[in-house]
C-alpha cells in the first residue's frame, strides 16, 4: 500500500513539474504566442507564483518561458511606437510608376536600398494614413523605424 501511495507522489510530482516547466501561460494561451509587449495577465502571473511558492526552480522556468513566449501578456494590450505625427506620407501617382521608380522613391527618402521582389516584402494598396497604421498593427505589434509612408494621388 506503502508503495503504491509513494508510486502515486512521484507520479503527481512528475505531472505538476512538467506543468510548471511549460509555463502556464503557454499552456493555457497557445494563441498568444509571440506578443513583445503589452499588460500582465493577472492569472498567468498569479499561477506562475503558484509554481514559484511551491517550486522553485520550476516556477521561475514557468515565469521566464511565459515571458519568452510573449503569452504571460494580454491580448491587445501593446503599444506600438509608431505614430501618425512620426509619419512622412511621400506622394506619387501609381499609374505611371514602376517598380524602379518606386525603389527610387524609398532610396532618396529613407536612404535605404530595398528590394521589392524579396519573400518578405508585402505591396498593400490602402486608403489612408488611418488604414496604414491598422495594417502595421496586424502585421507587426511593435513597428520601429517605419518612417515614410508611399501614397497615390
Amino acid at each position: 500500500m506503502i508503495k503504491k501511495l509513494i508510486g502515486v507522489f512521484k507520479f503527481s510530482l512528475c505531472a505538476i513539474l512538467i506543468f510548471q516547466l511549460t509555463g502556464c501561460g503557454t499552456l493555457l494561451y497557445p494563441e498568444r504566442k509571440g506578443q513583445k509587449s503589452g499588460k500582465i495577465d493577472a492569472g498567468v502571473a498569479i499561477l506562475d507564483g503558484i509554481g514559484l511558492l511551491f517550486f522553485f526552480v520550476p516556477g521561475i522556468i514557468a515565469y521566464a518561458v511565459d515571458f519568452n513566449n510573449g503569452t504571460i501578456y494580454l491580448p491587445g494590450t501593446s503599444r506600438s511606437s509608431l505614430d501618425i505625427q512620426d509619419l512622412k506620407q511621400v506622394k506619387f501617382d501609381p499609374k505611371h510608376s514602376t517598380m524602379a521608380s518606386i525603389k527610387r522613391i524609398i532610396r532618396n527618402e529613407t536612404g535605404y536600398d530595398v528590394n521589392l521582389h524579396e519573400s518578405n516584402m508585402q505591396i498593400v494598396k490602402l486608403e489612408s494614413s488611418q488604414d496604414m497604421l491598422a495594417h502595421f498593427a496586424q502585421v507587426l505589434p511593435v513597428t520601429q523605424n517605419a518612417r515614410v509612408a508611399l501614397s497615390g494621388k
